[in-house]
């Protein structure tokens, strides 16, 4: 068997409508897994994905819905794509309580809750499939490092790093076949950056977003700035029996951003 093939499986893609999102799920589809796609609109059309169902993932209600669907509709869960959030680009003293704490319910409430929801079926799945089920959490370089103007996100992603690496030695510690890793993106040209540049010129740190773009590029050991679909590969390795003895890791695609 092909050890990077996901044909069988069932996944679960949040965050499905941004571009990390589509990528992963078209990344996903290719390798041979039947996609379910979730984010906040109504309907959207997320080529590769196989369903899609709307689901604020601050909301315990709904991802009761969006698990039931799955159980109802195909029985199983293999993988489990944590990719939903938000940036917050803003000096810490001009941060309102608010701002933080809604970060905070989006990036790390929202994961917390998709892998508490989701961890029956996936770990009745991992028992008929080669290295388990797979839960990939989108952390970010900043859940690595610290960064100006962007305190309450890297907080958010550095929570997002160490919920990984605890889920992971518990499952491990209670024998569920369910393998959790975190994947930290450096920049990635989405829309998300593109609210951070804008970001950056309105505090004044930045004269145009061109220059903001040019700057955080050159952050970059490549010196360019990285594409959802370098992500989303990454995202289906981790998913793959491949990737059958990685858990509690840490797979940073960042074009040497760290290295810097």
């Amino acid at each position: 068997m092909n050890a990077f093939s996901l044909e069988g499986t069932l996944a679960l893609v949040t965050g499905a409508t941004g571009g990390i999102g589509r990528a992963t799920c078209a990344a996903l589809a290719e390798a041979g897994a039947t996609v379910i796609a979730t984010d906040l609109a109504a309907t959207a059309d997320i080529a590769g994905a196989a369903a899609y169902r709307p689901l604020d993932v601050t909301s315990e209600d709904g991802w009761a819905e969006v698990v039931g669907f799955i159980d109802g509709t195909y029985g199983r869960l293999d993988i489990l794509v944590n990719n939903a959030g938000i940036s917050v680009t803003n000096a810490i003293a001009d941060s309102s309580l608010a701002e933080f704490r809604r970060c905070m319910a989006i990036n790390v409430e929202g994961v917390f809750l998709g892998t508490k929801a989701t961890q029956p079926l996936l770990a009745a799945s991992g028992k008929t499939r080669t290295g388990g089920a797979s839960i990939i959490n989108l952390s970010s370089v900043g859940g690595l490092k610290g960064a100006a103007y962007m305190a309450t996100y890297c907080a958010s992603k550095g929570a997002v790093k160490l919920f990984t690496k605890s889920a992971a030695a518990e499952y491990a510690m209670l024998g569920l076949p369910i393998r959790v890793n975190s994947v930290h993106p450096g920049g990635i040209d989405t829309g998300m950056m593109d609210t951070i540049y804008a970001r950056y010129v309105e505090a004044g740190l930045f004269p145009d977003e061109a220059t903001a773009r040019s700057t955080v590029s050159a952050g970059h050991a490549m010196g360019r700035m990285g594409a959802p679909e370098e992500i989303a590969t990454g995202i289906a390795y981790l998913a793959s029996p491949a990737a059958s003895f990685m858990t509690g890791s840490e797979l940073v695609i960042d074009g040497g951003m760290t290295a810097r």
